[in-house]
């Protein structure tokens, strides 16, 4: 029976599942949807960080296993509060030691849901998190990385006090690889965000744009921060 609940408006809360459990993920999200929500799901650690990453600005709750193939749920966690996203984070896990509880409340998550659980009392426990202010994600002013320093405000940014001119796009992408230090990012996933339109998948204006970044970060005798990942895309090197 579809529950209700006069404090949310579903319509509008975006929530991932991330379990590698397919079909348990699959299931999650019918029920969740059969209450208005709006849901996906990632079946690994690893995509689930690229997801977040891309889509944080959107996303309101995120559902998150603990034992996950590569990164495991904590691992994931950790990554994500590093970066200063705030998102709630309910996790799922089949241990309920005391030890593992604190461990994941030490690492960012705000609830924990222990398998197997009731779907009633899950949504109890969406409900509770949704209800909680949040402070905005992101919340950077300065970027910085050895002798480079990107201001968010001021839309400068410096390498060993040398300050550097860059174009509006230059500078976007700069940022948005900095946000994410070491994370790889395909190109067609820089296109999307930071040109926000669907390019041709041989377009080449991203490799044009990072070119021009590290001609001009090389005028200011930067070291080598912009790094090919050859058939997949590009990382900033923290």
């Amino acid at each position: 029976m579809k529950s209700s609940s006069p404090i949310l408006d579903n319509n509008h809360v975006k929530i991932l599942i991330v379990e590698d459990e397919e079909k348990l993920a699959q299931h999650l999200k019918r029920g969740l949807q059969q209450e208005d929500y709006s849901v996906d799901y990632r079946l690994s650690g690893e995509e689930a960080e690229k997801y977040i990453y891309l889509n944080h600005e959107s996303l309101d709750l995120i559902i998150l296993d603990h034992m996950l193939p590569g990164k495991s749920g904590l691992e994931v966690c950790r990554a994500i509060r590093n970066q200063k996203i705030t998102i709630p984070i309910l996790m799922l896990t089949a241990k309920d030691a005391t030890e593992d509880i604190i461990k994941g409340l030490d690492s960012g998550i705000d609830d924990y849901l222990t398998k197997p659980f009731s779907f009633e009392v899950m949504l109890a426990r969406i409900r509770a998190l949704l209800r909680r202010p949040r402070s905005k994600q992101y919340i950077f002013q300065e970027l910085r990385s050895g002798n480079l320093v990107l201001n968010t405000v001021t839309r400068k940014v410096f390498y060993s006090g040398k300050e550097i001119s860059l174009t509006l796009k230059e500078f976007n992408l700069l940022e948005y690889l900095m946000k994410s230090p070491n994370q790889v990012f395909e190109r067609e996933d820089i296109l999307e965000k930071i040109w926000d339109m669907n390019f041709d998948t041989f377009s080449n204006v991203v490799d044009v744009h990072i070119k021009n970044l590290r001609k001009k970060l090389k005028e200011v005798d930067s070291e080598e921060i912009l790094e090919t990942v050859r058939g997949v895309g590009y990382r900033f090197k923290a």
